[in-house]
């Protein structure tokens, strides 16, 4: 009977305990938050006449900070920081002190560049397609710091990384750090534009060092340009930082909250389906630029761009960049061009295969301060190219064509058999 109503008692201790102590001894949702660079490390950063130098470990750090401090408010929520003050921890040490934190979530914080003035807008990313594999490898090397969720505990038991059943469990947690990943990347990038009317150029997988080692849901938050003046402006202030950092707040919150809902499992936002592109009647291309000098293939004038046709009308070379009948495509391309350096770049519509009412097209293979040697290469491979002299230059062109198609087909044929850097050109008769 006393050894009844003892065991009874320490029951009835041992249950008022367990309701007292598991509420506060609840792991929290822990973060760890990363300021991209720092110490010696200065990053991005740009000269403004205006703004002073932005440094792009000043941004992250300021950008971190204030996203700490709402966490921080919040009593469900762990923050870790790998750097509060301007150092530099080692790419290793940050993703080290990641996996021994057992943290939920790893979000690097930077700034990006270009070197033009023209990208702009913000951009995250998580692990690359191809460090699954790397990570595997980490998790099995650091079976101290991987811990099955309940439902993995379920299905294989206790983790040995010699078992079988431990290996598939493992392989599971890689692809749900990957969906998660995704799924927090798409609420940051998601409030940058409907919360902030910032641009986003999306969330995508690249192979990153700070990802690769991380045994948890990890992104890297790209907040805009320290190249794009606007961008610059913009994170250099209070405003924007806080902005930033309201963005990312309310993006953890919706993260945490879409995961317990669906007991762990990610739902990844359905993106709308998009219509069937149609096909415009006319072709589309990007006219660059008009100039009375003629620029061959890989010229510096040209930034880089290839697939551009010059066009001679009138003794000036238009530039048109690539061709489309899409106009998704020939958006992408206007932006390309613009993105390249040709502000004042802009699409031109095209009829396919319209013939000249008046005139015709021929090409332009050579243009020469003295007349050609009649053993040279050119004249040999070609027959009934015309000579005209102009202003002391010697033009030499080739064919006769009805419609832009027509040159174009010829000038490739042209460009196969050696003969290079020849120019369409428009001639009334």
């Amino acid at each position: 009977m006393i050894t009844n109503s003892f065991s009874f008692k320490k029951y009835l201790f041992l249950l008022f305990s367990l309701i007292f102590i598991l509420p506060s001894a609840q792991k929290k949702f822990t973060i760890v938050l990363d300021a991209g660079h720092g110490g010696s490390d200065h990053g991005a950063n740009r000269h403004y006449s205006d703004l002073g130098t932005v440094r792009e470990k000043d941004v992250t750090l300021a950008i971190t900070l204030k996203l700490g401090r709402m966490l921080e408010k919040n009593k469900d929520y762990k923050v870790i920081y790998t750097r509060k003050i301007d150092e530099f921890p080692s790419l290793t040490e940050r993703t080290t002190l990641a996996n021994r934190s057992k943290a939920d979530l790893f979000i690097s914080i930077h700034v990006n560049a270009s070197t033009k003035t023209s990208p702009y807008g913000t951009e995250t990313f998580v692990q690359g397609p191809d460090q699954n594999k790397t990570n595997l490898e980490v998790a099995k090397a650091e079976n101290d710091v991987i811990y099955l969720d309940e439902r993995d505990r379920e299905t294989f038991a206790s983790y040995d990384p010699k078992s079988p059943e431990s290996l598939i469990a493992l392989k599971m947690q890689q692809s749900k750090y990957l969906e998660t990943s995704l799924l927090f990347g798409s609420y940051v990038e998601g409030n940058f534009v409907n919360k902030d009317k910032r641009f986003s150029r999306g969330v995508k997988q690249q192979n990153l060092h700070v990802l690769r080692l991380n045994a948890m849901p990890s992104v890297l938050v790209e907040t805009g340009f320290v190249s794009n003046y606007d961008d610059a402006s913009y994170l250099a202030s209070d405003r924007g930082q806080n902005q930033v950092a309201e963005s990312i707040y309310d993006a953890i919150i919706n993260y945490k909250k879409s995961i317990e809902r669906n007991g762990g499992m990610v739902n990844l936002p359905k993106e709308p389906e998009k219509p069937i592109e149609v096909a415009l009647k006319n072709d589309f291309r990007i006219l660059l630029m008009s100039s009375p000098v003629k620029y061959n293939a890989g010229d510096p004038a040209l930034k880089g761009l290839n697939y551009v046709l010059p066009l001679k009308d009138n003794d000036m070379y238009k530039y048109y960049y690539s061709v489309t009948n899409m106009a998704s495509v020939r958006d992408n391309n206007l932006k390309t061009a613009k993105d390249a350096g040709f502000r004042n770049a802009t699409s031109i519509s095209f009829v396919p295969n319209q013939k000249l009412g008046t005139g015709y097209y021929t090409l332009e293979v050579a243009v020469s301060d003295q007349k050609l040697s009649s053993n040279s290469f050119m004249l040999n491979a070609l027959k009934d190219v015309a000579r005209e002299k102009v202003k002391g230059k010697y033009y030499y062109t080739y064919g006769r064509f009805s419609s832009l198609e027509e040159a174009v087909k010829a000038q490739k044929i042209l460009d196969d058999k050696g003969i290079k850097n020849t120019t369409i050109q428009k001639k009334s008769r």
